[in-house]
Order: structure tokens, then sequence, then C-alpha cells
């Protein structure tokens, strides 16, 4: 199983003592203001299950971030294929933190490691980032990791609940070791 270490952050493996802080963060409203709705506990476990089962088959996915300064588990962070119905193919990285972590850096620090993972150890031609329109602290957080968005790669996700969150916005990067 592969690991990713950054100057603060472990991106691991979950495991079962994370399920009580994976909860907490889906409860909480903030959190999930661009899914929708939050997250029961069955549902949280659901998706940590999820989560260490593709890990697991594949090596990568959606690791668990833990922050040790952060008394441990504060939220995930990685890299999965783009979900079949969205009107293009690619890899997506993606990241979900607890509120208490905003505004650290955690965010930026966990995507630049597992873009790192992804050009380096995949070799992937180009990795995307997918968010609600309305998500600006993720396109902050896009901008900064030196993706770029062009609007005509915006769509409506039909994976999204019915209203202003299925508008959504792709940022892209391409693999620098790639480049002609």
């Amino acid at each position: 199983m592969i690991e990713l270490r950054t100057e603060r952050l472990l991106l691991r493996q979950w495991r079962d003592d994370d399920l009580d802080a994976w909860a907490d963060l889906n409860a909480d409203p903030a959190v999930r203001e661009f899914f929708g709705t939050v997250l029961a506990r069955d549902e949280s476990l659901g998706s940590l299950n999820h989560f260490r089962a593709e890990l697991d088959a594949r090596g990568w996915g959606w690791w668990a971030v833990e922050a040790p300064d952060e008394g441990g588990l504060i939220g995930m962070a990685g890299l999965d294929p783009v979900d079949d119905q969205v009107p293009f193919e690619g890899t997506e990285a993606g990241w979900r933190l607890a509120r208490k972590t905003w505004g650290k850096g955690y965010a930026t620090e966990a995507a630049r490691a597992v873009l790192e993972y992804g050009f380096t150890q995949l070799r992937l031609p180009e990795i995307l980032a997918i968010a609600a329109a309305g998500n600006v602290r993720s396109h902050a957080v896009m901008r900064r990791l030196g993706m770029t968005h062009d609007p005509a790669d915006d769509f409506d996700d039909p994976t999204a609940p019915p209203g202003p969150l299925r508008a959504s916005v792709v940022y892209r990067l391409r693999n620098p070791a790639l480049a002609p």
C-alpha cells in the first residue's frame, strides 16, 4: 500500500479508528456545502470502506490524510478516475478536509503530493480537478497548484443533486515531464 508523506502530512490507508473523525467531518454542513447533503455515520463508513478497497486493489485512490499536529485524521485527498457520467475521461485529484484545518495550507500540501505521485509514479499525462462552480475555496487551491481553467470544459454534473450544485468547473494540469 502506497503512503505519501509531506512536511506536515501523511496520506495513508484508512483504518477502523478513522471512522469517528471521518463521520464528524461528513456531518459538518460547511464541509458538505457543495455536495448537497451531510452524510450519516453509516454512509461515512460505506465511503471509508470503499476508499480502503480501492487503495487495496490499485495501490492509489482516496487516501486518508493525517496531520499529527492536529491529532490524527483530518480528511482525505487523492486520485480517482472521473465518473462515467461526466462528459470527459481522465483522472481527478480531490480533497476534503475538516473545517478546523481550513486555512492552514493542508489541502494544497496534500494535493501537491497527490499530483507528484500521479505524474511521477503513474505517469499520467494530465490530472483534472472538478468542483462546484461556487466552491471558490477549492478553485483557489487548484490555481495554487498551477492548474488552469477553460470555461469550455465546464459542465452540469449529473451526479450532483438538482439545482445550483450541478454547475461544475474543471481545472487541468499537464504532466510537466511529458510536455513537448
